[in-house]
């Protein structure tokens, strides 16, 4: 293995174990005292422990994980599974390493679903993001992303994940345990999703303008972006021009329109939020991708 390979090996690694170490804190810290309803194999080792405080969540999730690790293997390859293990034995360990070291006390159940669902939200973007799964309905929703490659991966762990509110709601015979258990779900989705599909937003620009060649130019040598002309034709003057079509990070918007201003004053400038940007310059493909 190159040097480089093993450096950003090892970064990752590192990077997932800093996620399982803000997991098992976020739960043991938000959701544990508070009895808020947690999805997944984690909400069976939470109704264990409840009906008997002697069996450890974090053990109950390691037994349960092994037949879902045994079918992941076959779909999703090595890679994934070794770094999923990784962070499903470190994430089941420290959540009983924390419990044994310190018992965090309750409180209000609304702060700790709201900062429970952004803690937690946040270590799962850092997981999934190399990735790793924790485990359970996690790799579940990663194993469901190869059918449903359109779904975002919060969205899929959501639904997975709802299921289980019930039943912890009914050992705790406690309908606000789901009931917050869903506000920090629904939290922690969105700032999951924020983090894997939200943190490198581009845009795309179309620019009719007037001296369309002279502004790709300086588009591309301000900028380092290229365009693309769009032929098309004016509904007015039925005279043709030169669309320019040009991707962007959101970073550059500011001296994109700096840019159009300066060249072309009177230049018809359009905006588009744009997802999954693919090529030089932004991300590559990648099988299996999240």
């Amino acid at each position: 293995m190159k040097q480089t390979g093993l450096s950003r090996y090892v970064q990752d690694y590192l990077w997932i174990a800093l996620g399982s170490v803000l997991y098992s804190l976020s739960f043991d810290w938000f959701y544990v005292p508070n009895q808020i309803g947690f999805g997944g194999l984690t909400a069976l080792g939470m109704i264990l422990n409840h009906l008997s405080p002697a069996i450890p969540i974090g053990a109950v999730v390691l037994v349960l994980n092994i037949p879902l690790f045994l079918l992941g293997w076959k779909f999703l390859g090595g890679h994934t599974l070794v770094s999923s293990l990784f962070a499903m034995t470190a994430t089941s360990v420290l959540v009983d390493l924390i419990a044994v070291v310190y018992t965090f006390p309750p409180m209000d159940p609304m702060l700790a679903a709201i900062f429970g669902g952004v803690t937690l939200g946040a270590s799962l973007g850092m997981i999934f993001s190399k990735g790793a799964t924790t485990g359970g309905t996690d790799l579940t929703a990663r194993l469901l992303k190869l059918p449903f490659a359109w779904l975002p991966i919060g969205k899929l762990l959501m639904v997975v994940d709802l299921s289980m509110l019930l039943a912890v709601s009914i050992a705790f015979r406690s309908m606000n345990s789901a009931m917050y258990g869903i506000i920090a779900l629904y939290i922690s989705t969105m700032v999951m999703d924020g983090m894997l599909y939200g943190l490198d937003r581009s845009k795309v620009a179309y620019i009719v303008t007037n001296n369309p060649r002279p502004m790709a130019t300086e588009i591309d040598r301000q900028l380092d972006r290229g365009a693309t002309f769009l032929h098309g034709e004016g509904s007015f003057t039925g005279q043709d021009k030169l669309v320019l079509m040009c991707a962007f990070k959101q970073r550059q918007i500011v001296p994109l329109k700096a840019l159009v201003h300066e060249l072309d004053p009177e230049a018809f400038f359009i905006v588009f939020d744009a997802h999954e940007v693919l090529g030089q310059g932004f991300r590559r493909y990648q099988k299996n991708d999240i």
